[in-house]
């Protein structure tokens, strides 16, 4: 396969039409192909040429202006890094700092007791290992904060990134970037579908696999799975993957009249007490018209914990009439309140941060690295009772 073939598509449309503009095909001022036309004409979607498009923009050879289209700017203008022998793209690395260390930014959604502390831990554990300092910035899961924070800390000269992607279907235009030029950026918790970065992540379809049959163990097979909107969120998407699969193999019927798949608050942009209430009054819901739900399978611990909010409000006994299982636990006066799926973010920690450090020394990576969960019972679960008809 020739190197161009095994390029992402949206960087093909970018080179294709940058090398157009600089052979004068397009002159200054002339509007280029629209998304769409670029979608039809290289049978792609919309958002890979979208991508492709941004990163003209970005490199400064054309102009967006909303409503009208993308036009051609002055070619010398353009802000693409430099190419070295045989046309690789050679990222600017600034000059050692006098005291010889390593400055690594890290750009995080949130963090919390049950998922985000222990995973920094790990990332300034390495940090000192290896002699290096990491900044951190949050985005509270907006693109927009996440791309000023990937710019503020370009410009504080980071000599590589870790991100957490938002939550959502977004492609971030400063990420695409990155990967173009090769900088020393790796993700966590999730990948970005085309785009070709390095990412840690949990194992997902593994975990949530063996949490689902955990519960068929204990005799559950009307199980309820609650969710934030999957949106392209590969942690997600892969964890409803799980769920099936589990189904799929003990040959019990997957019902999604049992699934609430918008539970929204527990996004860190919707994260007030009128947001969820509204959840737990919806899962209140469900579970009143469902009578059959004895269990519920959570895709986050603060989804978990809107669930048991609901069942007590209705009077029901966790775990006796309604087992509740979620993706991780803080440990609470030496107990796990909630059987959960602990992912290891120590070590997703660090492994995020001792990966950057080799893609600065040129040293290859695998595209996804998956890290195993381990089960752990809490107090949340039980073999099925039937429910109570009266709640």
């Amino acid at each position: 396969m020739s190197e161009s073939a095994s390029k992402p598509m949206y960087e093909r449309i970018f080179e294709t039409l940058r090398d157009a503009i600089i052979a004068r095909q397009y002159d200054v001022g002339d509007r280029v192909p629209s998304e769409k036309e670029l979608g039809d004409a290289h049978g792609v979607s919309r958002i890979t040429s979208k991508k492709a498009l941004e990163l003209l923009a970005g490199a400064g050879y054309i102009v967006r202006q909303p409503g009208r289209g993308s036009f051609v700017a002055d070619p010398a203008a353009a802000k693409e890094p430099a190419k070295g022998p045989a046309g690789q793209r050679v990222v600017a690395r600034r000059p050692a700092r006098a005291d010889g260390k390593l400055l690594i930014g890290l750009v995080i959604t949130d963090f919390a007791d049950s998922y985000g502390t222990a995973l920094i831990y790990g990332m300034e554990e390495a940090s000192r290992l290896h002699g290096a300092y990491l900044v951190l910035r949050r985005s509270f899961g907006v693109p927009a904060y996440e791309e000023e924070a990937i710019r503020g800390l370009l410009a504080l000269g980071v000599d590589g990134l870790i991100v957490f992607p938002a939550q959502g279907e977004y492609f971030n235009a400063e990420i695409l970037k990155l990967v173009i030029a090769k900088f020393p950026l790796v993700l966590v918790d999730r990948h970005l579908k085309g785009v070709a970065a390095a990412s840690i992540s949990t194992d997902n379809v593994k975990a949530a696999k063996e949490g689902t049959h955990y519960l068929f163990g204990l005799g559950h097979a009307s199980i309820a799975f609650l969710t934030p909107p999957p949106a392209d969120t590969t942690a997600i998407e892969e964890r409803i993957e799980g769920f099936i699969q589990a189904h799929a193999e003990k040959g019990i019927k997957v019902d999604r009249a049992l699934w609430i798949e918008d539970i929204a608050s527990s996004l860190p942009q919707a994260n007030a007490e009128d947001n969820r209430r509204r959840d737990i009054a919806k899962i209140k819901d469900h579970l009143e018209r469902h009578p059959e739900i004895t269990a519920m399978f959570a895709t986050e611990y603060n989804i978990a914990q809107l669930a048991f909010r609901a069942a007590r409000e209705l009077g029901l006994s966790v775990p006796d009439e309604l087992s509740i299982l979620c993706f991780d636990s803080p440990e609470i006066n030496g107990a796990f309140p909630l059987t959960h799926l602990k992912q290891d973010q120590h070590g997703m920690g660090t492994l995020a941060f001792e990966h950057v450090l080799k893609l600065r020394d040129g040293e290859p990576l695998p595209r996804k690295t998956l890290l195993d969960a381990a089960l752990v019972v809490g107090e949340s679960t039980a073999p099925m009772k039937p429910r109570r008809r009266d709640v």
